[in-house]
């Protein structure tokens, strides 16, 4: 899993904007994620900014008087369009042909801080390729990557409950069902993985279901109180068996010491949701340990092996496929 960090594109943003841009005079970003970029690079570049839509109005991103003054568009020479990765292509072409239906007096080139393989075939200008799959710390809980992850619920979805809520009684039931979300992701989850337990599976799906949050399965200890859970000890063991159960390409998980657990037993990949640090795997114990996990598999189930393993090769191919077909 290919993963770059918000430290990552702030080095890689100065890098770019030292090569080849020093005739730049006004940067426009394509939202969402490219605003980040655009942000960053500008300040580099020390130059005004812009959006798309702004751009397309005459007006620029800025403070101060200048903002609510229309912008003469005859100060610009050449204009960067950027977004903070470019991997299909299509939001790029769809920004291409919207800037191309006005005639700007001033010269248009295109750029994006991280490109896949087929990406760079759509700007003008890129700083690093970064094949798939890939995932950034910015944009990592609205990525098309959960569809086969497993995803902790407190810590990431909303936070930990404090001491005095985690009674396993009355307390931690409100909690369950009035804590706010810290993040509703738009994509929809593969495996929502939790150490709460199974008797409370009632208000989870409430919560789940109240704050709009889609998946496909949810996972719960199944023991008979917080004292059990407890006295067995082995949240990151449990998590560990259903990870390896799945073929789930990710799991994000919130704690430091459980995330680096996690990774170490199964060598897959880890995400920490807590300091957003990925702990990656050992890629040729890996290979050794995936193909004897996967023998062992079929010989116990072939029709259920089968199955997972189309589901999985599907979403681990979805990236490759779509960047070239786009």
């Amino acid at each position: 899993m290919n993963y770059r960090r918000v430290a990552d594109l702030t080095v890689d943003t100065r890098q770019f904007a030292q090569e080849n841009l020093s005739d730049v005079d006004l940067v426009v970003g394509i939202p969402r994620s490219g605003l980040l970029a655009a942000n960053l690079l500008c300040l580099h570049l020390n130059v005004p900014m812009t959006d798309v839509d702004r751009l397309c109005e005459g007006r620029l991103m800025d403070s101060g008087e200048r903002c609510a003054e229309d912008l003469s568009l005859r100060e610009f020479d050449s204009v960067l369009v950027v977004d903070d990765s470019v991997r299909s292509g299509s939001q790029m072409t769809e920004t291409r042909n919207r800037l191309e239906e006005h005639e700007f007096p001033f010269d248009l080139s295109y750029g994006a801080i991280y490109v896949s393989t087929r990406g760079c075939e759509y700007v003008d200008h890129w700083e690093e390729v970064v094949p798939m799959p890939r995932i950034f710390e910015w944009n990592t809980m609205h990525h098309p990557v959960l569809n086969d992850a497993c995803v902790d619920i407190d810590g990431v979805l909303c936070r930990d409950p404090t001491p005095m809520e985690n009674d396993d009684g009355d307390r931690y039931r409100e909690f369950l069902s009035t804590v706010d979300p810290n993040i509703v992701p738009d994509q929809r989850i593969g495996h929502l993985v939790t150490s709460r337990l199974e008797t409370y599976r009632p208000e989870t799906e409430n919560w789940l279901d109240e704050h709009g949050v889609q998946y496909d399965n949810l996972v719960m200890m199944d023991l008979p109180s917080k004292a059990a859970r407890q006295e067995r000890g082995n949240h990151a063991q449990y998590k560990i068996e259903v990870y390896d159960s799945t073929e789930a390409l990710l799991f994000i998980e919130s704690d430091p010491r459980q995330a680096a657990e996690i990774n170490r037993r199964t060598d897959k990949p880890v995400l920490c949701y807590e300091t957003m640090e990925m702990f990656q795997p050992g890629r040729v114990k890996r290979s050794y340990r995936t193909a004897g996990r996967f023998a062992s598999r079929f010989r116990d189930n072939p029709v259920s092996f089968t199955t997972a393993a189309v589901k999985h090769l599907f979403y681990r191919n979805y990236y490759f496929i779509s960047d070239r077909i786009s």
